[in-house]
């Protein structure tokens, strides 16, 4: 939590940062870090893509979704930047032209990398689950792993964790299969 006695950050401070950083505002504090890796690039293009047809286009799937990639969210005081995230159309209509969205969506990835893991983990889930989102993955592609949580209450509920190459059906998005070994850099589970 941020400390009292010194000067919180602010949109104004996302605006100043370096073009070639993603910044976020946690709990009063900025965070920067560099463009993501291969791994963790690759492993949210693919999920995009393979949840986006289904769920955003309706092909192949129930549609009713819309699926931003990197959206910037404004959440009370904290600026987020997760690596994916969704709203139910019912709830968003149209996509803002604005720069940022102001309305939590209804379900969050975060892909975590070796230096935003445990903000990603703590902070940042901290504040979805304060803010409504329904559902949270966390995608670890080092190790190849997907856990899904749904919120209950003000608190998440870990439902499932699957790992390497499994094939699953992960809430919200459980009208279709998903290939985790697709999301991993050589797009192939390590089993034989």
């Amino acid at each position: 939590m941020a400390d009292p006695a010194r000067k919180l950050a602010t949109y104004t401070d996302v605006l100043a940062a370096p073009p070639n950083v993603i910044a976020q505002v946690i709990f009063g504090t900025l965070y920067t870090q560099p463009r993501p890796a291969g791994p963790h690039t690759r492993a949210a293009s693919v999920l995009g893509m393979d949840i986006g047809g289904p769920f955003d286009r309706g092909r192949g799937g129930p549609g009713g979704w819309v699926i931003l990639d990197e959206p910037e969210l404004h959440l009370g005081h904290d600026i987020l930047v997760p690596d994916i995230a969704g709203w139910r159309r019912e709830r968003m209509g149209e996509t803002p032209s604005t720069a940022f969205i102001s309305l939590a969506p209804d379900w969050v990835c975060e892909v975590l990398s070796p230096s935003t893991e445990a903000i990603d983990r703590s902070e940042k889930m901290a504040i979805y689950a304060r803010e409504g989102v329904g559902h949270a993955w966390l995608v670890q592609p080092l190790v190849r792993t997907l856990e899904v949580y749904r919120r209950q209450g003000t608190a998440w509920l870990r439902v499932g964790a699957w790992y390497d190459g499994a094939v699953v059906r992960a809430e919200p998005f459980d009208a279709i299969e998903l290939e985790l070994g697709a999301l991993w850099v050589n797009g192939a589970s390590s089993n034989p």
